[in-house]
């Protein structure tokens, strides 16, 4: 017996019926991208490891899947080298590729390739998978999309406010309710001076930002574990804190950071930011949350993260300025700035509350029911103008029972049926059945376009 095939853990198939919702989250998605004058962007699925590695921290770089090279990989590894089990060594000898952790790396590497045919600023999104070889659990996956929109080559805040203008439009479209919460690396750095641990930035970030995820307990265990002096772990804790709203934080940083030039420099960009945002419509609430780090080690200005009020779950946005990212391949002075909106966790969210409109289901508005050779001719013709004039239909592909093909239409949601029998095909017309209610009548051809559009 043939065994039965299956897909790796933490990957999924997307049925029709699934993918038609995913489609209204990515429409809804790109329609805001464009309104905001970005322009879509696609790079391989696989990048050269060189490319990858370094960009995303110690525990990044862990999750990374490395692709085997072709033919005898392993050709060019000593046998003492695998008895050794010096994976570091030996990987860079296997593997000269691995599929991308993100967007953002390949979008810098991107920039710098083709920084000559680039007009800067240069605004794009990008909406493609990713892979991280993560433990799979509710919310995260090992293949999942992104959905990213950066602007490079300008260091204005105007770019923080629009992207926070971009959340708050696309929630408000797909109707979830979020909190954006809002940090800036440069103040995370003066606090790390402030307490006396400032080459240990990136231990701190990457143990505050588990704060939600493990506790405060934990999170200084692991400051701990890292390194940091009993004294420093005691002075960061009253600066996590710092309570009020948002003004009175910056305050409160402000006299905290006194002595740290980047510290200061952080929380006049914040204050810069939040004082656009008075002037604006904006619905979502914007907090300043200390403990936000965002562990990837590239950020280096404002960082973001949105969670979704309605729900558990996790991060479903994220993102942040990145000063040095196209250094790191050769191009000097190029800020940038983005987000991602996390497709797969957005799904979850929606199905959970429910928030997907009840036509996202049907893709096709009316099905010709097939009685036979003369309905078919009789029915292609006015299949042909419907489609013409933009309208999803379709015939039933052989001549079956009524019953059969009706329950077709049901299983698939079409809200409209045609039938064409003797009597209607004698006097030019349809007999149009509407599936939601059963209501049924006598139409002309020319009358099925506007029938349905105005249902």
């Amino acid at each position: 017996m043939a065994q039965t095939p299956s897909i790796p853990k933490g990957t999924r198939d997307f049925s029709p019926a699934v993918m038609v919702k995913r489609n209204y989250i990515f429409d809804t998605i790109k329609s805001v991208f464009r309104l905001y004058g970005y322009m879509p962007l696609e790079t391989p699925a696989m990048e050269n490891l060189s490319t990858l590695m370094g960009k995303y921290g110690e525990e990044g770089d862990k999750l990374l899947f490395k692709i085997l090279n072709s033919g005898d990989y392993l050709s060019g590894v000593d046998q003492t080298e695998l008895q050794e089990r010096n994976l570091s060594k030996v990987t860079g000898k296997i593997a000269e590729k691995g599929l991308r952790y993100d967007l953002t790396v390949p979008f810098a590497r991107f920039v710098v390739q083709h920084q000559s045919e680039i007009t800067f600023p240069f605004k794009r999104y990008q909406i493609q998978p990713v892979w991280r070889a993560d433990r799979p659990q509710k919310g995260r996956y090992r293949e999942f999309y992104q959905c990213d929109v950066d602007v490079v080559g300008s260091n204005a805040l105007l770019n923080e406010v629009e992207l926070i203008q971009i959340v708050n439009e696309v929630y408000r479209r797909l109707k979830i309710r979020v909190r954006l919460l809002i940090n800036n690396r440069k103040i995370l750095a003066g606090i790390a001076e402030t307490i006396g641990e400032p080459e240990k930035l990136t231990d701190i970030t990457v143990a505050i930002d588990k704060t939600d995820k493990i506790g405060r307990e934990a999170v200084n265990r692991e400051l701990q574990e890292r390194g940091l002096q009993e004294s420093a772990i005691e002075k960061l804790q009253p600066i996590l804190d710092l309570s009020g709203d948002n003004t009175q934080k910056l305050r409160q940083l402000e006299a905290v950071l006194a002595g740290s030039e980047t510290g200061l420099k952080g929380v006049q960009e914040l204050r810069t930011v939040f004082g656009y945002l008075q002037d604006l419509p904006i619905e979502i609430e914007v907090k300043l949350d200390l403990t936000l780090a965002r562990g990837l080690s590239y950020y280096t200005g404002a960082i973001f993260e949105v969670k979704a009020l309605d729900a558990e779950m996790g991060s479903i946005t994220g993102g942040g300025r990145y000063d040095d990212l196209t250094g790191i391949f050769g191009l000097k002075n190029v800020s940038g700035v983005g987000i991602s909106f996390g497709a797969d966790r957005i799904f979850d969210v929606m199905s959970q509350l429910e928030l997907f409109p009840p036509d996202t289901d049907a893709t096709t508005q009316i099905l010709f029911v097939n009685f036979g050779e003369r309905e078919e001719r009789y029915c292609l013709p006015v299949l042909q103008k419907l489609r013409e004039s933009g309208i999803n239909a379709e015939i039933y592909p052989e001549a079956d029972k009524m019953k059969k093909q009706l329950g077709y239409a049901d299983k698939k949601k079409i809200p409209f049926v045609a039938i064409a029998g003797e009597n209607e095909m004698q006097n030019g017309l349809f007999s149009l059945k509407n599936m939601r209610t059963g209501e049924q009548e006598n139409v002309l051809p020319g009358e099925i376009r506007h029938k349905l559009t105005n249902a």
